[in-house]
């Protein structure tokens, strides 16, 4: 059963604002790509600076996610979902403001609220709904890749009616509203238990298959990240215009719903996902080529095909943590260690293509280089994907509790 808290009234409330709170886990990264040609052009940015922004954010989901546990262990994990959206809200706003230096401080603090509510949102779904963890986790899943498409497709027409200061403030609303509707549940909520310590990532770091499989996670985090802030840009380039680049981003991350929803079905029942991983990088790589080659003619056709690829891919690789470690304490550490480094690994990927954009004046070679990323990412997950030889080093109770 789902927890109820304050009856019926209560319990609407605890789904709403849980949906709420997922839908707001990407639009702050994902509204930015659309908009940067804007931003670049207002303040004088280079290629380089402008990748910077979504660098700055990324690399805050690698490096600032393990502030949930000790946030969790201080306030309760509903609590620190609370303040995780007040803040997302805050940087938000600031990153709109005037000047270069809001932009990236504020881009700094959204990008340290979603990695909180990364790290936070699957224990908010142990607690909450301990009957219905594969149900919540799709649902919520799902609509995290949605709320990417809704903000993708939206900015631009917004900020040709409102500039990009306002479009780009927007998503701050989302954030206020979800901290409304959770902000019940929280101010009801007991504390968690403590923070897992150290030992069990040092546990992991041994094992053989525990660094292919943090490669795979960073990898397909790369290859997805360095689409997600420069597509518009090279779609623009190519000739299209601004509010069809920004279409075409959103219908690539629709494609990916389908691919996050079925892909972890048929893998699952499968001892090895080795074929599953074939599959979702070659989807990944026809999709670059095809933004290579072609980017004006039948762009729709090789957005689906990344799309398809790149929602593979990320559920392949959560469902390979799960498949790999022998128990749920070690699925836990496993993917706290994959995910930290994997967007760490990603947040490198819109400054260097950005940075090889500009070196090279074009964008043969910065899309030469993220199928060079795609080819490792396929080598990579194929070593992930074979079943139970190399398993990751087991991570006892005592570990955790250490």
């Amino acid at each position: 059963m789902m927890r109820k808290i304050g009856g019926k009234r209560g319990l609407v409330l605890l789904v709403a604002g849980f949906l709420l709170a997922a839908l707001n886990l990407r639009p702050a990264l994902a509204g930015v790509s659309p908009l940067l040609p804007a931003i670049m052009e207002d303040l004088g940015l280079s290629a380089a600076e402008g990748g910077a922004v979504t660098t700055v954010m990324v690399l805050c989901l690698g490096l600032l996610g393990p502030l949930a546990p000790a946030l969790a262990t201080r306030l309760g994990l509903d609590r620190t979902l609370l303040v995780a959206l007040l803040l997302l809200a805050a940087g938000v706003a600031l990153r709109s403001a005037a000047g270069s230096p809001a932009l990236y401080a504020g881009a700094a603090l959204a990008g340290t609220a979603v990695a909180v509510m990364n790290v936070a949102m699957p224990g908010i779904v142990k607690q909450h709904f301990p009957a219905r963890i594969g149900m919540a986790t799709g649902v919520y899943v799902s609509v995290m890749v949605g709320g990417a498409a809704l903000a993708s497709a939206v900015m631009v027409p917004l900020a040709e009616r409102t500039g990009w200061r306002a479009a780009a403030a927007s998503p701050a609303l989302l954030a206020v509203a979800g901290a409304a509707l959770w902000a019940p549940q929280a101010l009801r909520a007991r504390r968690s238990g403590p923070a897992p310590g150290h030992r069990p990532y040092l546990t992991l770091l041994r094992g053989r298959t525990t660094w292919f499989v943090m490669a795979f996670m960073g990898l397909q985090s790369l290859t997805f990240y360095v689409m997600l802030a420069w597509l518009p840009t090279i779609f623009q380039a190519a000739g299209l215009r601004a509010d069809q680049a920004g279409y075409l981003l959103g219908l690539t991350n629709l494609a990916q719903i389908a691919a996050t929803l079925t892909m972890p079905l048929h893998a699952g029942r499968s001892p090895s996902q080795v074929p599953h991983v074939v599959v979702a990088a070659l989807l990944t790589m026809a999709g670059y080529a095809g933004v290579l080659l072609a980017p004006a003619t039948l762009p729709w056709l090789w957005m689906v095909v990344l799309g398809l690829g790149q929602g593979a891919s990320i559920a392949l690789a959560l469902l390979i943590i799960t498949l790999r470690a022998p128990d749920p304490a070690s699925v836990t550490a496993l993917s706290a260690v994959a995910q930290s480094s994997g967007y760490v690994l990603a947040g490198l990927g819109p400054l260097a293509i950005g940075l090889i954009h500009q070196l090279s004046g074009g964008w043969t070679l910065p899309l030469l280089t993220g199928l060079g990323a795609c080819v490792l990412q396929l080598g990579a997950g194929v070593v992930a994907a074979r079943p139970t030889t190399g398993r990751v080093p087991a991570v006892t109770r005592d570990d955790l509790r250490s």
